[in-house]
């Protein structure tokens, strides 16, 4: 047996317990390992994303068009791959995700509601209705039709699209964006993402864009507001 302190052995061992909450923590948030990015060109060649819509009552613009898919019927109680519906938003771990979508060039409006249970009340406000409450809370959802994913979880997690959609009620795959089918491209942060869409990470103000089919349409950005 090594003749070293025993103090020393301790101060050892606190270090490698540190290390272990480190490595742990960090692959909980997939922090471990890299995405998959390449630059938005790799893609193809990128059409100017169209102007923005009306700004919203989060203060993110609503696109002015069709919604992607209804907002879904997520009932009370109901758990989506682990993720709960409960009476009460849990705002433990509290984050934000901007999704945008467009459909062979059209852009399409994420619905309010996503992720609350029917009834949904919420107040309707010059620049669109928001939604305060609901039978349940997702972990995941949406109060207004500006793509601003709510993240609200009793725990830190890293959910990915897949989870959103899975709550949503509507398919995700590289083929499939709810509703419509087509080639799938994913931008994730203003770069092109070559891996599997339903793994993308929702991570704090993640700016995430699908596009099915032709044109591609170069990816937005938007500037989070204060409070999101």
């Amino acid at each position: 047996m090594s003749a070293l302190p025993r103090r020393v052995w301790i101060a050892a061992a606190g270090v490698i317990a540190a290390v272990v909450v480190v490595v742990v923590v960090s692959a909980s948030f997939g922090g471990g390992k890299p995405l998959p990015l390449e630059p938005a060109a790799a893609a193809g060649s990128l059409a100017p994303a169209p102007p923005a819509g009306p700004i919203g009552p989060e203060g993110v613009s609503i696109p002015a068009a069709q919604a992607l898919a209804p907002a879904g019927g997520l009932v009370a109680g109901e758990t989506v791959d682990g993720i709960s519906c409960e009476p009460l938003e849990r705002l433990a771990y509290h984050i934000h995700v901007h999704l945008t979508v467009f459909v062979n060039g059209a852009a399409r409006r994420i619905p309010y509601g996503i992720g609350i249970a029917a009834p949904r009340t919420g107040t309707r406000t010059p620049s669109g209705f928001f939604v305060t409450s609901g039978s349940c809370f997702s972990w995941l959802h949406t109060h207004a039709s500006d793509g601003i994913i709510h993240i609200e979880s009793p725990s830190p997690r890293t959910y990915t699209l897949g989870d959103f959609f899975d709550v949503w009620h509507q398919p995700l795959g590289a083929n499939r964006v709810g509703p419509f089918r087509g080639h799938v491209v994913a931008f994730y942060n203003g770069r092109d993402y070559a891996g599997n869409v339903r793994q993308i990470p929702l991570r704090k103000h993640a700016q995430v864009q699908l596009v099915v089919g032709k044109p591609l349409i170069a990816p937005e950005t938007i500037t989070f507001p204060a409070g999101l």
